[in-house]
């Protein structure tokens, strides 16, 4: 197919078969069907996700088919009026990459941004991800920063 042959479509409450198409893209994408597939979210769930305004779906598609998502979280800070944007998942489908699907996604999002006003968009990418990291160095300025995953029961010894 073309490269023009996709499209892009932010979804709202009532895309929850694009939605439901996007976690089982992921979950191909990312190889972790058991994460994205195993509890899957209700109707319901997915109706209020996507009708906050701190969350931000996008999907790539072509005819009904999902071939790229973004999932990002719009968070408001308190030190200024302001938000930033954290893109939390990103996929292309295998057959589908190398056409300009993730920029187009990236795209609405920065489109998406602009209009909410909010000071930045931010993605991590994994070390030898080299087509995110290329992608990312492509789009904007790279920060090396550390990540740190704590668990919210955590186990805290004793002294």
């Amino acid at each position: 197919m073309s490269p023009a042959a996709f499209r892009i479509q932010t979804l709202g409450p009532d895309d929850i078969d694009t939605m439901r198409g996007m976690l089982t893209l992921f979950g191909e994408a990312f190889a972790d069907a058991e994460t994205y597939g195993r509890a899957p979210p209700s109707i319901a769930y997915l109706e209020a996700l996507l009708g906050r305004d701190t969350f931000i779906a996008i999907a790539a598609l072509e005819g009904d088919a999902v071939v790229g998502g973004l999932a990002a979280y719009v968070l408001p800070k308190f030190e200024q009026e302001r938000s930033e944007i954290y893109i939390y998942d990103l996929a292309v489908g295998e057959g589908h990459r190398r056409r300009g699907i993730a920029t187009a996604l990236i795209a609405e999002l920065q489109r998406i941004g602009a209009a909410r006003g909010a000071w930045v968009i931010y993605v991590q990418a994994d070390y030898g991800d080299d087509a995110a990291i290329a992608l990312y160095t492509k789009l904007g300025i790279r920060e090396d920063v550390m990540h740190f995953d704590i668990a919210c029961q955590a186990q805290i010894p004793n002294p």
